[in-house]
């Protein structure tokens, strides 16, 4: 039976690791996420799990390790962040290209310089491309269910695509929280047993990993890529309501939060969520009819869906923890604006950076955000789609 434990984000993480027990942990330490690496060492000093841990030189190292374990046929799994999972990026590249299903817990912290070990988004928004599916987390309990379920979406036949789960460094990272965790067996049952596709060390199947391509298959190879990715939305779904059925706690690409009959919308993902709501039920108490949709999926990016939630509402502030210089708004800011480009009705879309290197956002924000968002639906008028949010200039 579930069991009610008082855990922090990467507990949570370490915790259903062991539940599901891959055959390689393969991981390099690194702040904010190095106790999710100690965690799983200590699991495996107490005879808990029975996969192999390697701790290599470095991030780059680690997720080579990966790459080459789930050649082999394994089931496998890292946990890094920041610089750890910049130093990282050339290898993102080459486990996406294999389609090799590794799953990484990624607390989110910013990236230097200057050097800062504190929580935002431009770590994995910077790999936002690198054809990772990319799941974030708003607390506790969703770093834990979204770790179990990533290993079902990225293993699947259809998808057998590399999936990362974010949390944000510090904020979830390291407050507790009390979590439901499941029973052991049900966890494995639900994570089902791995079945590796075209396994390197099978000698019966003749096969080639990692090959030089050229102009003459380059393209094919990286369309059938793309086609894991594609094929991941039915699947997260499946899984998220299989999850939900089997534990009591539903998931799908996004939440929506009194978005019923709202006039106006913020839309912000992770753990500003959580503020975002208590914010929304304050100015819901004054009569003012503010809602909230918080992203869970962004890769692949559920354009439709959100779109569909959003193209009614009169004015619509999309929040981003991490900048995209020189780019036309932040990533978030560019998905959303571009999904609604295609409606003849459409809200008036304005996008905010907020809370980079950890700096807070506060209920007094989003209440600033919907007043400015009152005023543009009033007025129809956009004076600024661009600026920031608690920054002193």
């Amino acid at each position: 039976m579930s069991t009610l434990k008082t855990l922090n984000g990467n507990q949570s993480v370490a915790e259903a690791a062991r539940q599901i027990d891959p055959d390689v942990v393969a991981a390099y330490p690194i702040t904010p996420s190095t106790s999710i690496v100690e965690t799983i060492a200590k699991f495996k000093a107490d005879g808990l799990i029975t996969g192999e841990f390697v701790c290599p030189e470095s991030e780059h190292s680690a997720m080579s390790l990966c790459i080459g374990a789930a050649s082999g046929g394994g089931r496998v799994m890292t946990a890094t962040g920041s610089q750890g999972l910049a130093l990282m990026w050339e290898m993102l590249y080459i486990a996406a290209g294999l389609r090799l299903p590794i799953v990484a817990g990624i607390v989110n912290r910013s990236l230097s310089a200057p050097i800062n070990i504190h929580g935002d988004h431009s770590d994995t928004m910077g790999a936002r491309d690198s054809g990772w599916i990319q799941i974030y987390s708003e607390n506790c309990q969703e770093a834990y269910d979204n770790f179990i379920q990533a290993f079902r979406i990225a293993e699947h036949l259809d998808v057998r695509t590399p999936a990362l789960v974010g949390l944000d460094g510090f904020i979830i990272s390291h407050s507790l929280e009390g979590i439901q965790v499941e029973d052991d067996e049900k966890i494995k049952k639900f994570a089902g047993e791995y079945k590796p596709v075209y396994p390197m060390l099978d000698t019966d199947q003749k096969k080639t990993v990692g090959p030089i391509d050229f102009t003459d298959y380059y393209f094919e190879h990286k369309r059938n890529q793309i086609e894991g990715i594609e094929n991941a939305p039915k699947v997260i779904e499946e899984v998220g309501k299989e999850f939900g059925k089997e534990f009591g706690r539903e998931y799908g690409f996004f939440e929506e939060y009194r978005t019923d009959d709202a006039e106006v919308c913020i839309v912000v993902m992770s753990s500003a969520a959580g503020t975002c709501k208590d914010a929304v039920d304050e100015l819901r108490n004054q009569g003012k009819k503010v809602g909230l949709l918080k992203p869970r999926v962004f890769r692949p990016f559920p354009h439709r869906k959100i779109a569909e939630v959003l193209k009614r509402m009169k004015a619509v502030a999309v929040l981003d923890r991490s900048s995209s210089p020189g780019a036309f708004g932040a990533p978030l800011f560019t998905e959303i604006r571009s999904a609604l480009y295609d409606y003849p009705e459409r809200p008036k879309i304005v996008n905010y950076v907020y809370g980079l290197g950890g700096r807070d956002i506060k209920g007094e924000h989003f209440k600033e955000v919907a007043s400015k968002l009152e005023r543009i639906a009033k007025t129809g008028k956009v004076e600024e789609i661009y600026g920031y949010i608690n920054l002193r200039e």
